[in-house]
């Protein structure tokens, strides 16, 4: 977290940031397509890429965990999402606008997000090997990806 709050979780291949204001959460996360395609590539149909869908279906899970505390959240294209994505590779983004979201939802939303869009990458691609159960630093799991791409990359 830095001075304004703001929560941000980013490395070369995903990032995951979460900007407050008095009236609610921006949340902004985007996955690099390109970094997880050694893994992915043949892995999967066309138009179905794993990194792609793994963070379409982690923000449905993130709007209905913020419906389900009581915060209202709205599909929106936000300025604090833009320039995020750390490289000039290709990104797939997402971002949501979430009112009333109650004290500590962007701390879970960052673990969620990235807990999350790992376990549905694997889930889809199958690599039977051990994935992280808690947050590691942004750069360990970049490490930690990168390893994945040489020992199972096509």
């Amino acid at each position: 977290m830095n001075d304004s709050g703001r929560l941000e979780y980013i490395n070369r291949a995903l990032y995951f940031v979460v900007v407050p204001s008095e009236k609610g959460l921006s949340y902004c996360s985007g996955v690099n397509i390109r970094r997880f395609l050694p893994i992915t590539r043949g892995r999967h149909k066309a138009m179905s890429n794993p990194a792609v869908r793994g963070l379409q279906i982690v923000n449905h899970e993130i709007r209905s965990m913020a419906i389900e505390a009581g915060a209202a959240p709205k599909t929106a294209l936000l300025n604090e999402c833009r320039g995020i994505a750390p490289t000039g590779d290709i990104w797939y983004t997402e971002s949501l606008w979430i009112e009333n979201p109650p004290e500590g939802f962007g701390e879970r939303i960052i673990s969620h997000g990235v807990l999350g869009l790992i376990g549905k990458i694997d889930k889809a691609i199958m690599l039977d090997t051990r994935m992280p159960d808690h947050l590691l630093p942004p750069e360990q799991l970049e490490e930690f990806i990168e390893e994945l791409c040489r020992r199972f990359g096509s």
